[in-house]
């Protein structure tokens, strides 16, 4: 088997009309009613990293340390959406605030040059809002010419506190 890409993510929800609200409204996805409370869009652009990042790593992304707190549900997946520039996930991050949502990770800068902010969506997803560099195409043209251990975040367990 071959994988080509990955055709579809989204939570699985017991509130559809509280995920739409943060996915469509917060978020701003261009989700539709496909069915009676099955919200969502083919109109999105593909997923450029998939990784099975270790819990103790995302803890030091999102706490700085290796630990996840016990008042804060463990997430079961992640997803980081890429906004256009540094200076919008700050942007972002503080609307989201804004709407009451608790921010794991204030926007920072990484060591790498991945601008992140992080909170979790209503389902307990792990969520960033990034600027990923590497991944726009004006900083790459069509390809992707960085390295692979460059691809992500998660390949790094160096963070500074």
């Amino acid at each position: 088997m071959k994988v080509q890409f990955v055709a579809g993510f989204g939570p699985i929800t017991t509130d559809p009309r509280g995920s739409r609200a943060f996915w469509g409204g917060h978020l701003r996805l261009p989700l539709e009613e496909i069915a009676p409370d099955y919200f969502g869009t083919d109109d999105l652009g593909g997923v450029n990293a998939f990784a099975a990042w270790p819990l103790s790593q995302a803890a030091e992304s999102c706490f700085g340390t290796s630990e996840w707190p016990a008042d804060v549900p463990t997430p079961q997946a992640w997803l980081e959406l890429d906004v256009e520039t540094p200076a919008a996930v700050g942007e972002a991050a503080a609307e989201l605030e804004a709407t009451g949502h608790r921010l794991l990770r204030q926007a920072s800068l990484e060591e790498w040059g991945q601008t992140v902010a992080r909170l979790q969506s209503p389902e307990g997803i792990l969520v960033g809002i990034t600027y990923t560099p590497w991944m726009h195409h004006e900083h790459h043209g069509e390809g992707h010419a960085h390295d692979s251990h460059e691809l992500h975040e998660h390949d790094h367990e160096d963070r500074p506190a």
